[in-house]
């Protein structure tokens, strides 16, 4: 668990220097580029994009979800860029993290004002 909480620190700190850099009001894919950028350039591992299937009666669907980012393969990410989240946003990043079997998610809003008040952390 020390691990993650290093691995969500510092995904934190990313976030708020791509925030400070960039500002709110941009398209959430700018922020999943930078953010990448960001995290690969500390050493991580960075997933963009990754696909995540939907098994229903043991059958797997073609549903065409996808995780933002994954991190080091254990942390989710999930940007938004909206006005406020909702419990959608909500039940999004606990789906996903039920779906990939992942324990660590953060849901990021970069359209904050202060990105300390666009991040949440989950964990299942």
């Amino acid at each position: 668990m020390r691990d993650i909480n290093k691995i969500t620190y510092d995904i934190r700190g990313a976030a708020f220097k791509v925030h400070t850099a960039l500002g709110p009001g941009l398209l959430e894919s700018a922020y999943e580029a930078c953010l990448c950028y960001e995290l690969e350039q500390m050493g991580y591992k960075v997933e963009r994009q990754v696909g995540l299937p939907l098994i229903y009666h043991s059958v797997k669907m073609s549903v065409g979800y996808r995780i933002d980012l994954l991190v080091n393969e254990v942390v989710i990410i999930e940007i938004k860029a909206v006005k406020a989240l909702t419990p959608v946003d909500t039940a999004q990043i606990l789906t996903y993290l039920k779906l990939s079997k992942k324990k660590i998610g953060l849901l990021m809003n970069f359209h904050e004002e202060h990105m300390r008040n666009g991040i949440k952390r989950y964990i299942l």
